[in-house]
């Protein structure tokens, strides 16, 4: 087994190619340095590095040792955080959102939950904006988002709401008056498409490209915001796929919503960026699924 300060010599050195720099990180000699790498050589029974005056490279060896072990490196220093924060408790702030209106209500119970759990940790609740969540999630400014699945690129679940699918068209459409309608519609009429921003698996989910029997599906205008979707169904601008809810919390005159009877049900639940998986995050998490079971 190699010994920690080895390890450390060995990434260093791979990164700096450089016996100077890498002392002066570690804040030892360069002779230890020397000293250090001749005897994992030793131990491997092959050059790690091609030493010249000018020059410090890694051999092929050196090279694949190195790739092998910054991942392992990593984990284990991801174990060490996560440890720590355990024994500390949960503490800090925590940045939580919620997209569309009809997640606020599970969002504010999983926050009521945890804050309960842990009274140390301050958290902040805001609404997500349609073209902004990934980049939220991906700079930081949001830990936890609670929105539609697929989303792709990121962690996610469990599953805490589940909704029929309808078709909102607009309330003089002549599909308006249907009991219900199939998927295969959407091949009849241009359909209203998300931002440029919405991730494509999303987009294949919500506004596919065909039909299940195959006939291709003509893309209307996209809106910037689910609002503005909306008005570019009322205008006649064509139908859009939605959640049952939408009937709910975005009521107009001016748009109808007819059920899709042979869609599967939209799900949501709680999204994040994998290596922001933090245990304030675990534990809101854990909040959320326990408020959905209850």
């Amino acid at each position: 087994m190699l010994e920690r300060h080895e390890v450390e010599t060995f990434l260093t050195l791979a990164e700096e190619l450089h016996f100077g720099r890498t002392a002066e990180r570690l804040g030892v000699t360069t002779g230890r340095i020397s000293h250090v790498v001749k005897k994992l050589e030793r131990r491997i029974g092959a050059p790690l590095f091609e030493r010249t005056s000018r020059v410090v490279r890694l051999t092929p060896i050196g090279r694949r040792l190195a790739d092998d072990l910054r991942p392992l490196v990593a984990g284990m220093e991801d174990a060490v955080r996560r440890a720590v924060e355990a024994g500390r408790g949960v503490t800090g702030e925590l940045r939580v959102a919620f997209l569309g209106e009809w997640t606020a209500p599970v969002l504010l119970r999983a926050v009521a939950l945890f804050r309960e759990r842990h009274p140390d940790c301050e958290v902040h609740v805001h609404e997500a904006q349609l073209a902004t969540t990934r980049s939220s999630l991906e700079d930081g400014s949001i830990d936890v988002l609670l929105a539609s699945y697929p989303f792709d690129g990121m962690a996610n679940g469990p599953a805490l709401l589940s909704e029929a699918r309808m078709l909102a068209v607009p309330a003089g459409h002549p599909l308006a008056g249907r009991e219900s309608v199939s998927l295969e519609v959407l091949a009849d009429h241009p359909v209203v498409q998300y931002p440029a921003v919405t991730s494509a698996a999303f987009k294949r989910d919500r506004t596919p490209e065909r039909t299940p029997s195959g006939r291709p599906v003509p893309k209307g205008p996209s809106g910037a915001t689910f609002s503005e979707m909306l008005s570019l169904v009322a205008m006649g601008r064509g139908v859009l796929p939605v959640g049952e809810h939408t009937r709910r919390y975005y009521p107009r005159p001016d748009v109808a919503y007819v059920p899709i009877h042979d869609a599967p049900p939209i799900r949501r639940g709680p999204v994040w960026r994998e290596t922001n998986t933090t245990e304030r995050v675990r534990e809101f998490v854990r909040a959320a699924a326990d408020v959905a079971r209850s």
